[in-house]
């Protein structure tokens, strides 16, 4: 008899642990993150009230670039997507989403942490980090945020702004807006740092941030006649002047250098290399000399 009694006994505590776990299930067991690297599954704005005057305002200052984030051409879901080698004399209208809790405290596609209580952004091709005033095109506010993402990667929408910079342009509550985006290039330059690792790895070489004419370089082939083919194809979709430099490299190497320009007009520069990328001659980016 106390033999049976035990086993019912055992039956009953079982019974009541496995209801206490399907009724307070915790982060550990939750589906989403058996399938996801966020805790929750639909994005949401943060449960507390967020006063507007504790939110930073965003100051440009001299960008450091890496690779992180900025390699190119890079897929996500099925498409395809080119980074920008500039931002100078970027401007585009469009629609404006928000992104917030599901996302934040978590790497950003540069490495950096996102805080949905900061005024940051996601954008599909700029170069990041960047700056970009952006206009609440319905109520004419506008702020400036740091783009350190990707996205948004659904639909039409042209920027995803974190809740906080969605907050201060006063769409938060209706999740998105018709906006206009606008480039900020402080001082009007930039400079970009790889890693030698990563230059070994892409084959890329440094852009100089010095001299006062701008060139896009589009390759840097070992082969004259590589070099000579691309050339004579860019000649094809650009007005500007197209040319080789030839440049040691090792110790007894030459690297054909092709380049474009120079440009004085920041806008060109963008559309030209939308050109070069839509030609699929490559991921051209800005030179100095």
């Amino acid at each position: 008899m106390l033999q049976v009694n035990s086993k019912i006994l055992g039956v009953l505590l079982l019974s009541t642990l496995l209801a206490a776990c399907a009724s307070n299930p915790t982060a550990s067991t939750a589906p989403a993150v058996a399938t996801s690297r966020y805790s929750i599954s639909q994005d949401r704005a943060p449960d507390r009230i967020v006063d507007l005057s504790t939110i930073p305002e965003v100051i440009p200052e001299p960008l450091q670039r890496t690779l992180a984030g900025n390699r190119s051409p890079y897929t996500v879901l099925g498409k395809t997507y080119h980074v920008l080698p500039t931002e100078e004399g970027y401007s585009e209208r469009g629609v404006a989403s928000w992104y917030g809790e599901k996302f934040h405290g978590h790497k950003t596609s540069n490495g950096e942490v996102f805080d949905m209580y900061l005024a940051s952004a996601a954008h599909k091709s700029l170069p990041i980090p960047s700056f970009l005033r952006v206009t609440n095109l319905d109520n004419n506010r506008s702020i400036i945020v740091r783009v350190n993402d990707r996205g948004p990667f659904h639909g039409e929408r042209l920027i995803d702004l974190s809740y906080a910079a969605a907050l201060k342009l006063d769409y938060a509550d209706r999740g998105t807006a018709r906006v206009q985006l606008e480039a900020i290039v402080p001082n009007g330059i930039y400079s970009d740092k790889l890693q030698s690792s990563e230059i070994a790895s892409n084959n890329i070489e440094l852009a100089s941030a010095g001299g006062s004419e701008r060139y896009l370089q589009v390759g840097a082939f070992a082969e004259m006649e590589t070099a000579q083919d691309v050339s004579n194809r860019l000649r094809e979709i650009t007005g500007y002047p197209v040319f080789i430099r030839s440049v040691k490299s090792g110790a007894s190497g030459m690297l054909q250098r092709v380049r474009v320009g120079p440009f004085s007009n920041p806008r060109d520069i963008v559309q030209t290399s939308a050109r070069v990328v839509a030609a699929k001659l490559g991921s051209p980016y800005t030179v100095t000399e």
